[in-house]
C-alpha cells in the first residue's frame, strides 16, 4: 500500500463485502456501499494494484469434498540455519494435504494445518513429514470442530 494513502470507509467496506462475496457483481457492490460504479470499480483496482486484494477464489467445503479431518502439525527442526529452514519449507510447501504452514516462536518452529480423509492417511502423511531431512519433532492436535474462519480482518471493528 501506498505510504500516503489511508484507508477510508469507502475502501474498508470494499475489502469486507470483497472478502465474504467476490462474485458481487460492480453494480450491486457500488450500491452496497453507495457510490457510483466508476469511483468503485476505481478504488477496487487501486486496493489489487496497492497489493491489498491479492486474489480471488472460491471456498471449498473440505468435508464435503472428503477431507473432514483437520489437523494442526507442529514441526520443530534440529538446526534454524537458514538453509535447513528454507529446505523445510520447500518440501513441505510440496505436500498438498498441507492447507497452512506458518513460521512460528515459542516450543515449535512451525504449525501446519492439514487437511486429509481420514486418520490412516494422517498417519501416512506424519510418516513423510517425519522422514523430511531436518525434522527433529512433530506433534499434532485434531480439530474437533471450526468455531471461527474469515476469511479477512473485520476492519470496521478494530476497536474491540
Amino acid at each position: 500500500m501506498a505510504a500516503d494513502r489511508v484507508l477510508d470507509k469507502y475502501d474498508i467496506q470494499i475489502l469486507e463485502i470483497l472478502s465474504t462475496d467476490g462474485r458481487i457483481s460492480w453494480t450491486e457492490l457500488s450500491e452496497r456501499i453507495a457510490l457510483s460504479q466508476t469511483p468503485t470499480l476505481r478504488r477496487v483496482r487501486a486496493l489489487e494494484s496497492e497489493g491489498l486484494i491479492t486474489g480471488y477464489r472460491a471456498v471449498i467445503d473440505e468435508a464435503r469434498l472428503g477431507m473432514g479431518l483437520s489437523v494442526f502439525v507442529s514441526v520443530s527442526l534440529e538446526r534454524q540455519t537458514d538453509e535447513a529452514l528454507a529446505n523445510f519449507e520447500n518440501a513441505i510447501s510440496q505436500l498438498p494435504s498441507v492447507m497452512d504452514c506458518y513460521m512460528m516462536t515459542g516450543d515449535a518452529d512451525y504449525l501446519l494445518r492439514v487437511i486429509l480423509p481420514d486418520v490412516e492417511a494422517f498417519r501416512r502423511f506424519v510418516s513423510v513429514v517425519t522422514t523430511l531431512d531436518g525434522v527433529a519433532r512433530v506433534t499434532s492436535s485434531f480439530a474437533v470442530k471450526s468455531v471461527v474462519q474469515r476469511a479477512t480482518p473485520l476492519l470496521s471493528n478494530q476497536g474491540e
